[in-house]
């Protein structure tokens, strides 16, 4: 699933061909993805000038002059510029024409994406309860410290919580954990103040740097296979159960927590 990096990407590889254009007609082939595609979803769109594209945790938010169109990748789902009039292949789904001559198209494999329309997103019933922006001075370790008080639940599921901090999806609170030498199974709890100071500050790094990574491939937005170069981390513990820590050289032990695959490093991390 494309995390909070992968999405930013998708945002600053797209926002400078759809900000300032003005849609033209919107082209839906299937509108059944986790939620309907509006049926008016054309009527409401074209004619209107894209003002931004932005980001909300790993929602797009393509925001219009009367409203905004919700954009959710899904597991399999992508967003990439193609010439106007290109044909449609399997699993793609939309596009959206602008008056460049380019056009939006989201592709969707499994269809569990969305492309939802709303004249107030960020009071929309998907976006309103999340947590701050992990990038932000909204999102500390002080943040950490005081909502993980009493808490039993261990610490990767709850990092991973979108009410506490969003798009801090399973790759990067491994790293991150591991980063900081916490081990991914301890009750948050339990945690000391200063273990979620430095916990904040990995999650930061981490995502800032994936962010930097995904940006040096922009150009393959509007490439012939639009392929957009989802940023390919230096991997230390993720998906790397059974082999050895690149630091200690002990053996990576995978366990399972809030049903998904956890890997850690039974010596650094603790």
């Amino acid at each position: 699933m494309p995390e909070l990096p992968e999405v930013e990407t998708t945002r600053r590889g797209i926002a400078p061909y759809l900000e300032g254009q003005r849609v033209t007609r919107v082209i839906v082939r299937e509108r059944r993805l986790r939620w309907p595609i509006p049926e008016d979803l054309d009527i409401r769109l074209s004619g209107q000038r894209i003002e931004a594209v932005e980001r909300r945790a790993k929602y797009l938010l393509i925001r219009a002059e009367s409203g905004s169109l919700i954009s959710h990748l899904g597991m399999s789902g992508s967003l990439r510029l193609v010439e106007c009039g290109l044909p449609a292949a399997k699993h793609e789904h939309v596009d959206i024409e602008l008056e460049s001559g380019l056009a939006l198209r989201y592709t969707d494999p499994r269809r569990f994406g969305a492309l939802l329309w709303s004249q107030a997103p960020l009071e929309h019933v998907l976006l309103s309860k999340l947590g701050p922006e992990p990038l932000t001075d909204l999102f500390d370790g002080e943040r950490l410290f005081q909502l993980s008080r009493g808490r039993a639940m261990a610490i990767k599921p709850f990092i991973m919580d979108n009410a506490v901090v969003v798009g801090v999806g399973n790759i990067y609170a491994s790293e991150a954990l591991f980063a900081a030498g916490i081990d991914p199974r301890r009750e948050a709890g339990t945690v000391s103040r200063a273990r979620y100071v430095k916990l904040a500050a990995e999650i930061k790094r981490i995502l800032a740097h994936a962010i930097e990574r995904g940006g040096t491939t922009l150009r393959d937005f509007v490439g012939g296979d639009g392929q957009p170069g989802y940023f390919q981390q230096e991997l230390f513990v993720y998906g790397r159960g059974g082999e050895f820590c690149k630091l200690c050289g002990s053996t990576l032990r995978e366990v399972k927590l809030g049903q998904r695959a956890s890997v850690y490093c039974p010596r650094c991390q603790r």
